[in-house]
C-alpha cells in the first residue's frame, strides 16, 4: 500500500532553501516596484465562496476551481484568481475609496488550468489593479507597469503584444451574427481553424471586405504600421474606436520610452465575458505560456454591486522562475554569512559576537555541533557561509574565509 502521508498531491510542490530565497527575492523586487509607483497592497483569503468565482457569474469555469463545503454545507473555492477578488473588495469595503485606486497583490492561487502556472496546480501571482478610471493614461499606465515588473524580475528579452477586445467585437457586429456564433467564431480563431470561420462567414454571407478581415486577424500582428493598413470603412465606428485607443496608448508608452517592449496583436480573442477593452499578454524565451497577461474589465465590479471601471494586470512569479532558470539568469549565491565557533569558556564572547553582527545586519550563527573546527568547517561550507570565526577564552578571535 502507498504511504500517501510522504507525497505530495499532483500539481503542488516543496520550494526548498535556495529556490525559496530566489522566489521571496524576485516578490520583494516585485513589491517595491509596485510600492515605489503608489500602488498599495491589500490581501484577501485564500478561501472565497464559490459565488466569488462561479455561479451566476460564471467568470471562471467550475471546472477549473478546487471546491469543498464549510461546516453549513456551503460551497467555497481556493482562489484561482486574484483579479475577482479585488473587484470584491472595491464594491464592498472599498466603496467609499478615493478614485481612481491603484492597488497590487502578491498570493497564492489554485488552478486546474495550465496557464497560469505550467504544470503547477499552485502558483504565484503577482500584479496590478486601477480601478474608477477608464482612459487610455490608465491602459498605458497598467502596460507600463507590467513592463517595469518583467524588467525587475532580471529578464532583459520580453515582448508585450497588445490586443483590443472591442475591435473584434465591432467587426462582428458588423457581421451580423448572433451571440452564439460570435462566441463559435471566437473559439475558432483561437483554434486557428479558418476553415470552419469561414463556413460561419458564408452562412451568413458576410459581406467580402470584412470577411477577409475577419480571417486576416492572426495576420494583424507587429509594429504599430498594420494599423495604417486596415480600411476603416470596412469596420464600423465600434472597432474604430477601439483602434484609436489602442494608438493613444501606444503614443503613451513611446513618451515613457517603452516602445521598445510592445507590439501589436488584434488577433488577441480572450474571453469576451471578461475583459472589455485593450487586452494584453507578456511573452518572454524558455517558456511556451505567456508570463503575464491583463486588460480592461470595466464591468466585472459591476457583478459584486458597484459600477466601476478597471484595468489590470497579473503576472506569474512560477512561470517568471522558470524562464530565469531556462535563460540561466538563476545563480545560487553564498550568504555573506557567519558561523561562529568557540574554545571551553568563551561560549559567551562568542554569543556577544553573533549579537554584534545580527545588529549589524550580517547574518550570523553560534555553532551548536560542539565537535571541533573541521566538524564546524564541513557544516559552514554545507549552509553556504562566507566565514567561520574561533572565538578564544582570552578574547582573541581567528577569522577564515571559506
Amino acid at each position: 500500500m502507498k504511504r500517501w502521508n510522504i507525497y505530495t498531491p499532483e500539481g503542488v510542490q516543496d520550494i526548498l532553501f535556495e529556490s525559496c530565497r530566489q522566489k521571496r527575492d524576485l516578490e520583494n523586487k516585485l513589491r517595491e516596484v509596485f510600492r515605489l509607483n503608489g500602488y498599495s497592497e491589500l490581501e484577501t483569503p485564500t478561501i472565497e465562496f464559490f459565488d466569488v468565482f462561479g455561479g451566476e457569474s460564471g467568470l471562471i469555469k467550475q471546472e477549473s476551481m478546487y471546491k469543498f463545503c464549510d461546516s453549513k454545507g456551503r460551497l467555497l473555492v481556493l482562489r484561482p484568481d486574484m483579479t475577482v477578488p479585488v473587484a470584491r473588495v472595491a464594491a464592498t469595503r472599498l466603496k467609499e475609496a478615493a478614485l481612481p485606486l491603484k492597488c497590487c497583490y502578491i498570493a497564492n492561487t489554485f488552478s486546474f488550468d495550465e496557464l497560469g502556472g505550467g504544470r503547477q496546480n499552485e502558483f504565484t501571482q503577482a500584479g496590478c489593479e486601477i480601478l474608477g478610471i477608464n482612459t487610455p493614461e490608465a491602459d498605458a499606465e497598467v502596460v507600463a507597469m507590467a513592463i517595469e515588473a518583467i524588467k525587475a524580475t532580471g529578464i532583459e528579452e520580453f515582448q508585450i503584444d497588445i490586443g483590443q477586445v472591442e475591435f473584434f467585437k465591432g467587426l462582428m457586429e458588423e457581421s451580423g451574427l448572433s451571440a452564439e456564433e460570435v462566441e463559435e467564431v471566437r473559439e475558432l480563431i483561437d483554434l486557428k481553424d479558418f476553415v470552419g470561420v469561414e463556413q460561419v462567414m458564408d452562412q451568413h454571407q458576410v459581406k467580402a471586405s470584412l470577411k477577409r478581415l475577419i480571417l486576416d486577424l492572426p495576420k494583424l500582428f507587429g509594429s504599430k504600421d498594420i494599423l495604417q493598413k486596415i480600411n476603416y470603412q470596412d469596420i464600423g465606428e465600434r472597432a474604430a474606436k477601439a483602434l484609436s485607443n489602442i494608438k493613444a496608448v501606444l503614443e503613451i508608452l513611446e513618451d515613457r520610452n517603452l516602445s521598445a517592449y510592445v507590439s501589436i496583436d488584434l488577433g488577441m480573442v480572450q474571453s469576451l465575458n471578461y475583459y472589455t477593452g485593450l487586452v494584453f499578454r507578456g511573452y518572454t524565451y524558455g517558456v511556451g505560456f505567456p508570463i503575464l497577461s491583463g486588460g480592461r474589465y470595466d464591468k466585472l465590479v459591476e457583478k459584486f454591486g458597484r459600477e466601476c471601471e478597471a484595468t489590470g494586470f497579473s503576472l506569474g512569479i512560477n512561470m517568471v522562475l522558470m524562464a530565469l532558470e531556462r535563460q540561466k539568469k538563476l545563480t545560487e549565491t553564498y550568504d555573506e554569512g557567519y558561523l561562529v565557533t568557540y574554545e571551553a569558556g568563551a561560549r559567551k564572547l562568542a554569543g556577544d559576537l553573533c549579537r554584534e553582527l545580527i545588529a549589524k545586519g550580517i547574518p550570523a550563527e553560534l555553532d551548536i555541533l560542539g565537535k571541533g573546527y573541521e566538524e564546524a568547517k564541513a557544516y559552514a561550507l554545507a549552509r553556504r557561509l562566507k566565514y567561520l570565526v574561533q572565538v578564544f577564552k582570552d578574547g582573541s578571535r581567528k577569522e577564515i574565509k571559506l
